[in-house]
């Protein structure tokens, strides 16, 4: 079973840049759709970007496009998400998540593998 660990939150201010790294280990990313999702306190959580295992098709919440971008390198069994123009409401734990089906999607019922999570902090 692929075990996946995210590493790269922070405390930046308004206007920072972050990128997050999501590393598989038991497994190879490249037979996974992959995903990331964000969870802030008290709201449900929520998908911020998905990425195809071929790495050609990306999908973004509204609010996060022109700002953030999913991408992989499955030689290194690796995700990304650079996060430019970061906003206080971008403040949430986030998660990278693994999807074996065939089509990518943006619901976290989808995704069969999780990691921990990783605190992302942005003041204003």
């Amino acid at each position: 079973q692929v075990q996946l660990v995210e590493s790269g939150g922070g405390v930046v201010q308004a206007g920072a840049s972050l990128r997050l790294s999501c590393v598989a280990s038991g497994g190879s990313l490249s037979t996974y759709n992959m995903g990331w999702f964000r969870q802030a306190p008290g709201k449900e959580r929520e998908f911020v970007a998905a990425i195809r295992r071929s790495g050609l098709t990306t999908f973004y919440t509204n609010s996060v496009k022109g700002r953030f971008t999913i991408s992989r390198d499955n030689a290194k069994n690796t995700m990304y998400l650079q996060m430019n123009k970061l906003q206080p409401e971008d403040t949430a734990v986030y998660y990278c998540a693994a999807d074996p089906s065939l089509e990518i999607s943006q619901d976290a019922s989808a995704y069969w593998h999780w990691g921990q999570g990783t605190q992302v902090t942005v003041s204003s």
